[in-house]
């Protein structure tokens, strides 16, 4: 082994020796083209002012009755009256510029997202006003854990497959689900879209006095709290659950606040299981709701309404009067919100059973649905997912396993026409790449260095505790589909922490995810550190993969290795125990077998060392894609950074045997190939001369001489 220190400060470097062994359909939902004219809400505005309790909140319900009572009546009095003319337009409503208006379907424009499909959900077939092609949908979704930040990517690939307008996601996250999801949608780089992150640990205490028996813990009743949470400009938003497919436009849902009348302020589903009817089993008791009550899955919320009306104390008294004979939640929110809505039942407007699509063992989501043409958001509600039974599973898995396996590139589509925000990020990138030779015959080559990969950091669970003494090490591998089966060996091999990255396609990911739930040895690992890199162009980018493992070590030194290298058992705690002021570099194999001391040996040309370093040392050089040199190049960017390399006796790395790669066939059968590599050696070299000087000269001699 090898180790390396670096001028006045002591960097660990230790380089092993090396033993060698030989489709779907867009559809519009359809309302009446008759308008109902808003009832004033001073009765609404009046309760905001009246103490909650007494007399007074008898009188403000008495009150309320009334209300609806006289909205139905105006209701069917609109109904009786003859349609009005197409052109009628509800009132807009404005958020940070994006208007929102409907157009009747000879309203302006050519559009197909200008027009009003109907659907034959029934045979009355109405008209329903459309969103505006510019206009901004927002969607609130709370995203907790590894699992669930992979659960979410799904949902949204399916509203991104489907729309037609710039959407605003506004993710309520934990720590880890933030840095997860923000790296991807950076490296995602979607027009159109834009991401906010809310932290959930600052919304903890509003809700951690609720006792809650769901699975989904505290994070589960945190959509109670979005009044509060969410810009206060903000003023509607569609609320989701990780859960969801969405198999229509999300525009078609969010248009469906037009359909919002007098005092109604939520949008929910029925709840399709018998929970709220109390009897599924002896004793089940469960919070009150309105006959099967609501499935909050899915919310539409008035978020301008809801906080006129005091949202925050109507939720928080509702919960307590409740708890003192419940004690607990079963179902997290979606108990609280059926308990308001029992007092409060002018406050729902009802969506129609296909926006919410609940599969789970104990629904009846088949009486949901008649054909495909009605199925436009699928919730799998259960613990189990897409194991629950229904007679139609199927189907509804299949078109889950369409989007999770569906290229999330293809999504990086332009929506023309609509004006968007500056992404400073993308027209950097399009600069650079504009100023690259078409012509130039590496232009891949050069093209690659630039080109921005999506990734997911951290596709499984991942636990690390630091050591105590501050020695730990992580090996540090990347790898592509068809060296995927050496992963348990190298887990059987080392047992410290491990920092993967893994070139895949989005198919490619599930395969894998299938593989490492399958094998005992990779779930009985949680100090592995799984980053997905999504496949793009045509070079494999070995670099840019060992820098993504390099940033998400966690350990004061790395091992950089190779996942075709089969460490020695119990490296791991050797490299600990040698835990000293040096590293290690080029390797003498007559001395090492000798050898019973750490010594230090010279950088020479093309040596290529597997090293162990600190974890502030040099990334990889991104030119360097495919075979060749990229090992080489970081190597006397240490050594040029004064780094000594120290061979570490009584350690090695065994090279397993494997099928040539596709990218060292294209080195050996292509010419240009070869030319571009050594095009590319010569700038990294005059580089090196220009950063560090007469330094960087024996780089230039050595390379001559070999």
């Amino acid at each position: 082994m090898l180790g390396m220190c670096r001028g006045r400060r002591k960097f660990l470097v230790a380089s092993l020796a090396l033993l060698f062994i030989p489709a779907l359909t867009w559809l519009y939902l359809s309302v009446g083209s008759f308008q109902v004219k808003p009832l004033p809400l001073s009765p609404l505005e009046a309760l905001s002012s009246t103490p909650v309790g007494g007399a007074g909140e008898r009188q403000a319900l008495e009150l309320r009755v009334r209300v609806v009572e006289e909205e139905n009546r105006a209701l069917r009095r609109e109904l009786s009256r003859p349609p009005r003319s197409p052109s009628a337009q509800l009132p807009s409503n404005n958020h940070r510029g994006n208007q929102s208006r409907t157009h009747s379907e000879e309203g302006t424009g050519d559009n197909e997202s200008q027009k009003a499909v109907t659907v034959g959900n029934s045979s009355d077939c109405v008209r329903h006003p459309v969103v505006d092609k510019c206009e901004t949908i927002h969607v609130a979704i709370v995203c907790a854990g590894y699992n669930a930040s992979r659960d979410v990517v799904t949902l949204v690939k399916s509203v991104l497959f489907h729309r037609r307008n710039p959407l605003h996601f506004h993710f309520i996250t934990d720590s880890i689900a933030q840095q997860i999801l923000s790296s991807l949608f950076h490296t995602w780089m979607v027009p159109a879209v834009r991401v906010d992150f809310y932290d959930a640990d600052e919304l903890k205490s509003e809700v951690s006095w609720i006792p809650n028996k769901h699975y989904s813990g505290i994070y589960g009743l945190m959509k109670l709290v979005l009044t509060k949470t969410l810009p206060s400009d903000l003023q509607r938003v569609i609320v989701l659950d990780t859960d969801i497919t969405f198999a229509t436009d999300i525009a078609e849902l969010w248009a469906v606040f037009h359909k919002f009348k007098g005092q109604q302020v939520l949008g929910l589903v029925e709840n399709q299981s018998d929970w709220y009817l109390g009897n599924l089993w002896k004793n089940h008791r469960p919070w009150p709701a309105l006959g099967r009550g609501f499935n909050t899955g899915v919310i539409l919320l008035l978020l301008d309404r809801l906080r006129k009306l005091r949202w925050e104390q109507m939720w928080r008294l509702t919960a307590e009067r409740e708890l003192m004979s419940m004690l607990s939640t079963s179902l997290a929110d979606q108990d609280i919100f059926n308990a308001v809505i029992k007092q409060n039942p002018f406050l729902v407007h009802q969506l129609p059973c296909f926006w919410n699509v609940q599969l789970s063992d104990h629904t009846r989501s088949e009486k949901c649905y008649k054909d495909v043409s009605d199925l436009k958001v699928i919730h799998w509600n259960s613990p189990k997912k897409l194991r629950v039974k229904n007679k139609h599973v199927e189907f509804f898995r299949n078109l889950y396993l369409t989007f999770l396996e569906y290229d999330g590139n293809l999504l990086r589509r332009e929506l023309f026409g609509c004006p968007s925000e500056a992404d400073h990020n993308s027209e950097n990138l399009q600069k650079t790449l504009s100023e690259l030779d078409e012509d130039d015959p590496c232009y891949e080559f050069r093209r690659e260095r630039f080109t921005v990969h999506r990734t997911h950091l951290y596709f499984l669970h991942y636990e690390y505790k630091p050591s105590s003494d501050n020695t730990d090490v992580t090996l540090v591998a990347q790898l592509s589909m068809d060296r995927l089966q050496m992963l348990e060996a190298i887990c059987k091999h080392w047992e410290g922490p491990i920092s993967l990255a893994l070139y895949l396609s989005d198919a490619e990911a599930q395969q894998f995810l299938r593989y490492a739930q399958g094998s005992e040895v990779l779930m009985s690992r949680g100090n592995v550190g799984y980053h997905i890199v999504y496949k793009e162009g045509q070079f494999y980018p070995v670099n840019l993969l060992r820098n993504v493992a390099m940033r998400h070590v966690n350990t004061p030194y790395m091992f950089l290795s190779d996942i075709d290298f089969l460490p020695m058992y119990s490296l791991y705690e050797y490299l600990r125990y040698h835990v000293w002021t040096k590293g290690h570099a080029p390797t003498n194999f007559a001395k090492w077998r000798t050898a019973t001391t750490p010594y230090r040996v010279q950088w020479e040309a093309d040596f290529e060392p597997y090293v162990m370093v600190r974890r502030d040392s040099p990334e990889y050089d991104r030119r360097f894609v495919g075979f060749g040199w990229n090992k080489v190049a970081h190597i006397m960017e240490l050594d040029a950074q004064e780094y000594e390399f120290v061979v570490l006796p009584n350690a090695f790395m065994i090279h397993m045997p494997h099928a040539p790669s596709f990218d060292i066939t294209k080195f050996r059968s292509n010419k240009q190939y070869r030319v571009c590599l050594k095009t590319l050696k010569e700038e990294f070299q005059q580089n090196m001369s220009r950063r560090y000087g007469f330094a960087a000269l024996k780089y230039m001699t050595a390379e001559n001489n070999s």
